[in-house]
């Protein structure tokens, strides 16, 4: 039976550690919002080429952020063990240290493949079907935000591992800060301002690649002066293992295939939307972008999903670990319910601040009211997701999102939009079917696994 004063505890834990990754997905998320204001305002094709380019990158960006997810749930049960086994600080500090070590070099070699397989798309970027001069203005953006790739999964590389510590602080704090400069050097680079030429979409990559460069070295500095967290940085061949590379790939792999899932879904919408027209490609960037403001809600309360259920199983508290996931559950829908009202009651006028075109401002705002309804399978599949990672439960949840993502929601999809007729809210509506069943399928595999660990 559900009791408030019982919760209560629990839901100012959970936002505490959540309310600075919320702020920290949702400084990330207007970068981009940034990005396609500054650009859709320079022009139209310029905004289409922003999408396309973002919709190929971002899958494998999603994949490589989800596996380096690893390394959370892994210090966060070391963690948990810390704070019931005082006689073994030592000993569960070592193993830590170990963990961050090997995930850098996890972090080295996901990185080059990753710069191989994005690197390779370049010469093929004219053979997704787009007009083409979409695609001249893609392709030098393309390349600068592949070459960014790298500093930013050093920077998530940090994050993850300092939110299996319990902070969530330090992310937050670099993320509103370099994407302040993000948006500065947006202001210099595709306008033309200090001096420079105008550089559109081009000038908005360059200011990506710049702020992400200073991301890790931000990181770096802070763990290096902080009392406790410079002891990880002390490199030693004694604690590179292979053996802990081979652990990170074994449950980060999976949550990268599952986000690259979900991330896939949305990528082929971008290309599957710009076969219609260019305007209905930017009108579905704009709505977008709205849902992934609004995701990052979600996201930062699944990323301290995460954190407090390892922590807890760490510890052994099994009804902590299920009061933890319960309370992370009623807060996204608190949270979803009030995202969905405010942009759907904006539906009209969110489209004017990304572009002056009437037609792009007419889809996107069929489109938002879909981005909104659709807030409540998101929020509860992207907790449900959190709550399998925190038990580190990670093959079968990817293979619910196979199903889902690629098998019902690119099929629904594919069927509103074209035979049906339903144009670019065709897309929409295959994702809300897609996210509905991840949700109701993560949420019974959490409590099957748990049962199973009493």
């Amino acid at each position: 039976m559900y009791s408030f004063r019982e919760y209560l505890p629990y839901y100012k834990r959970n936002l505490r550690v959540a309310l600075p990754v919320m702020l920290t997905q949702l400084g990330a998320s207007l970068v981009g919002f940034f990005d396609s204001i500054m650009v859709g305002h320079y022009a139209t094709v310029d905004l289409a080429a922003v999408s396309f380019a973002n919709a190929l990158f971002f899958m494998a960006m999603a994949f490589a952020m989800g596996a380096l997810m690893a390394i959370t749930p892994l210090v966060g049960i070391c963690m948990g063990e810390m704070n019931v086994q005082q006689e073994n600080q030592s000993a569960i500090r070592n193993k830590i240290a170990i963990l961050f070590q090997n995930g850098m070099l996890f972090t080295v070699l996901l990185s080059a493949l990753m710069l191989l397989l994005l690197g390779a798309c370049i010469p093929f970027l004219d053979h997704f079907g787009q007009d083409p001069a979409v695609i001249e203005v893609a392709r030098p953006y393309y390349i600068l935000i592949v070459i960014s790739l790298v500093p930013f999964l050093f920077f998530s590389f940090f994050k993850q591992f300092l939110e299996g510590l319990g902070n969530t602080m330090v992310a937050m704090v670099i993320t509103l800060v370099m994407n302040g400069l993000n948006i500065l050097l947006n202001w210099v680079f595709i306008y033309g301002n200090w001096g420079v030429e105008p550089m559109g979409a081009t000038g908005a990559g360059l200011g990506s690649l710049i702020s992400r460069i200073g991301m890790p070295l931000c990181f770096w500095a802070v763990m290096a002066f902080h009392k406790e967290w410079k002891q990880y940085l002390r490199m030693t061949w004694e604690r590179f293992s292979w053996q802990r590379i081979h652990e990170l790939a074994r449950i980060g792999f999976p949550i990268g295939a599952q986000t690259f899932l979900e991330t896939f879904t949305f990528a082929a919408s971008f290309v599957i939307i710009g076969w219609i027209s260019k305007e209905a490609l930017a009108a579905h960037q704009v709505a977008n972008q709205i849902a992934d403001m609004t995701f990052m809600i979600a996201l930062g309360i699944g990323a301290a999903t995460t954190i407090r259920v390892s922590h807890q199983l760490g510890a052994g508290n099994l009804k902590a670990v299920r009061m933890a996931s319960n309370a992370s559950i009623h807060l996204v829908l608190v949270m979803n319910t009030i995202g969905a009202a405010l942009i759907i009651s904006l539906r009209n006028y969110i489209p004017m601040l990304f572009t002056e075109d009437t037609e792009v401002i007419a889809i996107a705002s069929q489109l938002i009211v879909l981005a909104g309804l659709f807030q409540y399978a998101d929020g509860l599949q992207a907790v449900g997701a959190a709550m399998l990672r925190g038990i580190t439960d990670v093959k079968v949840p990817m293979m619910i999102a196979f199903v889902s993502y690629i098998l019902i929601g690119l099929s629904v999809g594919l069927v509103c939009a074209f035979p049906l007729g339903m144009g670019a809210s065709g897309i929409w509506i295959g994702f809300i079917f897609a996210l509905a069943i991840a949700a109701i399928c993560f949420h019974i595999r959490f409590n099957r696994k748990l049962r199973l660990l009493h």
